[in-house]
């Protein structure tokens, strides 16, 4: 094991009957490590995120949260650990701001530490106007607010969550990534289940695709990916309007390969360092292009999700 991951995962097994849920997957999480796991209904993510809580027993293998053993010191690790799951079950006869404060009282902090954080994740995750509503008039997607905000009041530096976003509106995905993003770079350690493979891509440093309760692949963004390694990349460039001759005028553009137009759209493969990036982009402008946006592509998780054999993105 691993002595400063925040999580370390060894060899971890769930079975029921004859059913295994999840098939010996080790794997370490260190602060700012912020790990997305994918795969279809079934494949095994709730089980693995409640195994790695403490709150499915496992058949074989260990979990370690800051060293800790999560089965033989429970409540030790509950103050390090937080999780959020995809149901989450709430008070729903109290308000929002009670529900916290009795969250608070359990974790043992001072009035005064449980009001300052409950006011802060009113604002952060935008139950402010919900305060004093009761939880059981809250839309699915504001309970799941209030679920998180439960999760993250006590500063625990190991956080998972479930479809955390899965209730949530446009506005508030942009919102969460944010706030998934402020979280990694806090130095916290943080898995996230997940179907929103684009939204993934954009904040987490490590993916995890999962199916029958094993890792088909586990790595850096870029090493799922195939970025890894690559010194080339992909590009889009979109024209403010249509060129007719926009493939002669870059035909001389050294490097550029695999040049796909599409109306005013342009995609192409070249250097992906940031200097050659941006003499391509003067060079394309010297050539009369009218260049309205240029946008260096992601590597495709999707596309990484689909080539490990999965049939399927819910």
């Amino acid at each position: 094991m691993s002595t400063d991951a925040l999580l370390a995962v060894r060899h971890l097994r769930v079975q029921f009957g004859r059913l295994l849920a999840v098939n010996d997957i080790s794997f370490d999480l260190h602060a700012g490590h912020l790990l997305g796991l994918i795969g279809p209904n079934g494949a095994g993510k709730t089980t693995t995120l409640r195994a790695a809580s403490g709150l499915q027993p496992v058949s074989t293998g260990t979990v370690h949260v800051m060293d800790h053993d999560v089965f033989r010191h429970p409540t030790v690790v509950g103050h390090h650990l937080g999780l959020t799951p995809d149901t989450p079950a709430l008070y729903d006869a109290i308000s929002v701001e009670d529900y916290l404060a009795f969250i608070g009282k359990c974790y043992g902090l001072s009035a005064a530490t449980t009001q300052e954080r409950i006011d802060h994740w009113l604002e952060a995750l935008w139950l402010q106007e919900k305060r004093a509503a009761r939880a059981s008039t809250l839309s699915r997607g504001m309970r799941q607010r209030l679920a998180v905000a439960r999760t993250l009041l006590p500063d625990p530096s190991v956080v998972l969550m479930d479809e955390p976003a899965a209730g949530l509106d446009p506005a508030g995905r942009v919102q969460f990534r944010q706030l998934l993003a402020d979280l990694r770079d806090q130095g916290k350690a943080i898995i996230v289940s997940s179907h929103i493979l684009a939204d993934l891509a954009e904040y987490c440093t490590h993916i995890a695709i999962m199916e029958h309760g094993r890792f088909l692949s586990y790595g850096t963004v870029a090493e799922v990916t195939g970025a890894a390694g690559r010194e080339r990349g992909n590009y889009r460039v979109v024209l403010a309007q249509r060129v007719g001759d926009a493939a002669t005028r870059i035909a001389g553009v050294e490097g550029l390969q695999r040049l796909q137009i599409d109306g005013d759209v342009l995609t192409f493969e070249y250097d992906r360092d940031r200097r050659a990036a941006a003499a391509l982009l003067a060079q394309l402008i010297s050539a009369g292009l009218p260049v309205a946006e240029f946008h260096a592509l992601e590597p495709d998780l999707e596309q990484a999700y689909l080539r490990s054999g999965i049939g399927q993105v819910d």
